[in-house]
């Protein structure tokens, strides 16, 4: 009697201490996750809408005190969200199990109405066909050797006037604005074969005319407000009911696709007629006897990447480097060592390559990017994905982490992409996925870096900025990422 109950009390003993320590391991993984307070019914809801207006933050806050940099959010009305900082994951997510996380249809919802059927708003063959497409015309010398002369135009034309009258009146001079109209001048050249004139020497602060350039940042802005709502019944809604900022997406959208479609048909009436050689990026999709409407939603979203993305990296730049001396100076050093700016000299200015990529770690112009799981599946730290889980890397978290970047992680220091001096080291693109990585890897992002290092070598050559305001910027996170009120600056000639 007594070794019967000796032994049960034993195994009942072991079985506790089975239990405890699997309890413990549970809560260790669970903290690993570093999951924000929830709550039944409304889960992270409440924590959510608290920190709504800084969510970069406080998601950057949650994965860095989170074991594995993964942490995922429960929230009323909404996805399970999974949201990542950690390299491993951002591999597995983009490259090892690239088909069993797509876009989705809750991304490409938001996006949807604006950029339509366009290569960065599909997933599956439509993807395909189009990504070989692009793929072959971005690799082509002769739209490389393009972009570079309209570079220069629009330098020597536009650019350089209007800061040599900015100088001569000295006034304060928005310079992300000005950024902005440049790189839509620029994309518009290139990829539709039409100048917008949106920079505009004699109105330097003005919003731009054109009314495709208003259209598309009102497209723009609009169906980033789609991504950012909490819940997306309310946008859906107002959509149906033709309201509010729905009601104005749809008539900026209508302005956008009516405007391009107009291309179109005078760049085919121009083709058949046997005008100029194909030199754009549209005649050269037209000749391969593409579809209009998939060619339209194509270009309309490199019009998208092409101007906003440059456009942010840049402002962030010249406000980092404006605030870091010694930078500025190496930055100085290299362009002024240039006789000229042809596309093998810019390929080298590796400092100024370095400074961009810095700039971008710690102001990414694409803050984060969602997929959403087709099967259930597992990360390699360990975190279960469920069938139609939101799963979203996040860059700008990423540049913040010291696990990554080490104790400095918010100093600008160009200098941490170097092997030895003059040589870039090779940094895996799933720890910096500015520009994605694995199939999905920007196609633009050689000439990205041409296009910001031309306009970083030619300006900083000629002329000097100096920030009317010395705290630091306001970081916004929409479709891509901008300052709040703009980057004033008082421009002066380089002595």
């Amino acid at each position: 009697m007594l070794l019967s109950l000796f032994v049960s009390v034993s195994l009942s003993l072991m079985l506790l201490s089975v239990l405890h320590g699997y309890y413990t391991c549970y809560k260790k993984k669970l903290f690993s996750l570093h999951f924000p307070r929830s709550y039944p019914l409304v889960g992270t809801l409440l924590a959510f809408y608290k920190n709504r207006r800084r969510l970069i933050h406080w998601y950057t806050d949650l994965l860095s005190e989170s074991h594995s940099q993964t942490i995922v959010v429960h929230r009323l009305g909404a996805r399970r969200t999974i949201i990542t900082a950690n390299p491993d994951n951002v591999e597995y997510i983009l490259k090892t199990r690239f088909d069993n996380f797509p876009k989705g249809k809750p991304f490409t919802e938001i996006l949807g109405d604006f950029l339509g059927s366009g290569i960065f708003n599909v997933d599956g063959t439509l993807w395909n066909s189009q990504r070989k497409l692009a793929s072959h015309e971005f690799s082509t010398k002769s739209l490389r050797e393009f972009m570079v002369n309209v570079l220069e135009e629009e330098v020597e034309n536009k650019l350089f006037p209007l800061l040599e009258k900015v100088c001569e009146n000295d006034v304060v001079l928005d310079l992300q604005h000005v950024l902005r109209s440049f790189a839509f001048d620029t994309i518009c050249k290139v990829a539709l074969g039409i100048d917008p004139c949106c920079l505009d020497d004699s109105k330097p602060d003005s919003k731009p005319a054109q009314p495709l350039a208003s259209a598309f940042d009102a497209a723009s802005e609009i169906s980033a407000m789609r991504g950012a709502a909490t819940v997306s019944a309310v946008w859906k809604m107002k959509r149906a009911l033709n309201i509010g900022s729905e009601k104005k997406l749809r008539e900026a959208v209508a302005v956008v696709h009516g405007s391009v479609d107009d291309i179109i048909r005078v760049k085919k009436k121009d083709m058949d007629s046997g005008g100029e050689e194909a030199r754009d990026l549209l005649s050269r999709l037209l000749s391969a006897g593409n579809d209009d409407e998939m060619v339209r939603d194509m270009v309309i979203s490199f019009l998208m990447a092409g101007r906003d993305t440059t456009s942010s990296a840049l402002t962030w730049l010249f406000w980092l480097i404006s605030i870091n001396e010694t930078a500025k100076q190496e930055l100085v050093n290299e362009v002024t060592s240039l006789d000229d700016l042809d596309f093998e000299k810019l390929k080298d200015m590796n400092y100024t390559k370095a400074c961009l990529c810095e700039s971008m770690r710690l102001y990414p112009p694409v803050v984060w990017d969602s997929k959403h799981a087709a099967a259930n599946d597992i990360l390699p730290d360990g975190t279960a994905v469920f069938k139609g889980d939101r799963v979203t890397y996040f860059p700008y978290g990423m540049g913040r982490m010291e696990e990554l970047w080490g104790k400095d992680k918010m100093e600008f220091r160009p200098d941490r992409w170097f092997d030895e001096p003059g040589l870039l080291k090779m940094v895996s693109p799933y720890k910096f996925p500015v520009f994605q990585a694995g199939p999905r890897v920007c196609l633009g992002k050689e000439m990205a870096f041409i296009q910001m290092k031309y306009v970083v070598a030619s300006v900083m050559r000629r002329f000097e900025f100096k920030p009317v305001c010395l705290e630091e910027p306001v970081f916004v996170p929409l479709l891509t990422g901008h300052m709040a009120g703009g980057f004033k600056v008082k421009v002066s000639k380089r002595i």
